[in-house]
């Protein structure tokens, strides 16, 4: 329809003449121009109103504003209820963390949600995905493992250290790699070697694994030989011993049988088979490497240490006789052979035996192997025990003396230690008027 101008519509409602569309259009006009008014009347009684009217009793001059608003923005509610605070505490809204102290619990997936997925609300696991270590990592993480062990002999510490790494498809070299070590050290080594791959069986490593690693060092024997000559009868023994302790699988030595070209391999396997034929009735080869360092027998070590000095008597060969004390691997139970080295001088007839003594210990004493606190020990015990040596040795003071001196004279030993040598106190015959009698 068109519209017409205010004066029309003026006119037309005097006169009456009012169609339908016309009339709605009107009414609606002053609907929209009521709540105008309405509106900016009740925002300025609200900034007007105040205490002092309200208790005399005037009313504001829209009977429809709220009573009691005080500013613009106040979150009282515009119906004139409630206490003015704010919504839930403010713990409500879109946005917002909630109240202090509040503890939301787990909501459970709705079947309702148009975001529900039914194939996915399974338990889910979270684990730590450890990456497979390479060729080149895993020699960098393995030997200082090795190592360690060599010092503290705890298998359990390095089973758990396995299983922390992915080894993956290279388990299997551990057991290469931890051989390769101890072939290059001491005997005690290649005794923990033997029992770790012994506790390790069957809990980290299978018999699968430790065949492939010893036809692996197997294969690469003619380049150990370079650093270790004596790899062939070495690794043999690490083959009878693993398959005495169930590690290796008895079938490992017919797999060779007829099959070996290579002659380091065939005397590392010969060694093997011989000493599995001659421990047949034993069920494991716990002295295949010998009972190293101090878990020896002191009567052992003692026994051990008189033949060493004993053959070098004979022999005379001092690097010998070093080899065979640093091969003991008891640096703690040194004084035991300055013990026995001194008493030998005493109980042996002439001055050889008592100036190669004199060499030994210094040649000892020079390169380190014997201590300070283990020469003064040494000495020390012999002091102690004299008097019963002199017993059946008549001369030991004297010859003691000697040897303490010549000792001093090489730099062996301290003049604090010399100065603390027992010495016999000289008999004489005094005059005859005393009688004759001795006085010492």
């Amino acid at each position: 329809f068109k519209l017409l101008p205010c004066h029309n519509l003026n006119e037309l409602e005097v006169n009456g003449n009012w169609t339908p569309q016309e009339k709605a259009l009107h009414e609606a006009r002053l609907k929209a121009k009521a709540k105008r008014r309405l509106r900016k009347s009740s925002s300025r009684d609200s900034n007007r109103e105040s205490f002092s009217d309200s208790v005399s009793g005037e009313l504001s001059t829209d009977p429809h504003s709220p009573k009691g608003k005080n500013a613009v923005n106040d979150r009282k509610s515009r119906t004139g209820k409630g206490r003015g605070l704010p919504k839930k505490g403010g713990a409500g809204g879109k946005g917002v963390w909630g109240a202090a102290g509040m503890v939301y619990e787990v909501e459970e997936p709705d079947a309702k949600d148009p975001n529900y997925d039914e194939s996915s609300q399974v338990n889910t696991v979270y684990a730590t995905v450890v990456p497979e270590l390479d060729e080149r990592e895993l020699e960098k993480t393995i030997n200082p493992i090795v190592q360690e062990y060599f010092e503290h002999g705890d298998t359990k510490e390095v089973e758990m250290l396995l299983k922390e790494l992915n080894l993956g498809h290279h388990k299997y070299e551990f057991s290469s790699l931890a051989v390769s070590l101890s072939l290059e050290g001491k005997a005690s080594h290649r005794e923990l070697t033997s029992r770790l791959l012994s506790d390790l069986s069957g809990k980290v490593l299978s018999e699968k694994d430790m065949s492939r690693a010893f036809d692996k060092m197997l294969k690469e024997l003619p380049d150990l030989i370079l650093d270790t000559p004596e790899a062939p009868q070495m690794l043999g023994q690490f083959i009878a011993r693993a398959i005495a302790d169930h590690a290796l699988p008895m079938s490992f030595l017919d797999c060779y049988k007829g099959k070996v070209d290579c002659d380091h391999a065939r005397a590392a396997l010969d060694r093997a088979s011989v000493l599995l034929s001659m421990k047949r009735k034993i069920m494991r080869l716990d002295n295949v490497w010998g009972v190293g360092g101090g878990q020896r027998p002191v009567k052992h070590l003692i026994k051990e240490m008189n033949l060493l000095l004993k053959e070098y008597l004979v022999s005379g060969e001092l690097s010998e006789a070093e080899h065979c004390l640093r091969d003991l691997e008891v640096p703690h139970f040194h004084h035991e052979l300055v013990y026995e080295a001194v008493v030998m001088v005493l109980e042996s007839t002439g001055d050889i035996a008592l100036q190669m003594m004199v060499k030994l210990l210094k040649a000892f004493w020079q390169t380190g192997l014997i201590t300070l606190d283990q020469m003064n020990r040494g000495f020390q015990r012999v002091y102690d025990e004299l008097p019963e040596i002199n017993l059946d040795v008549p001369h030991a003071h004297s010859i003691m003396e000697t040897f303490v001196d010549l000792c001093y004279q090489e730099s062996v030993i301290t003049k604090q230690l010399r100065d603390s040598c027992p010495t016999r106190g000289r008999k004489r015959f005094v005059s005859e008027g005393d009688g004759g009698i001795v006085k010492s």
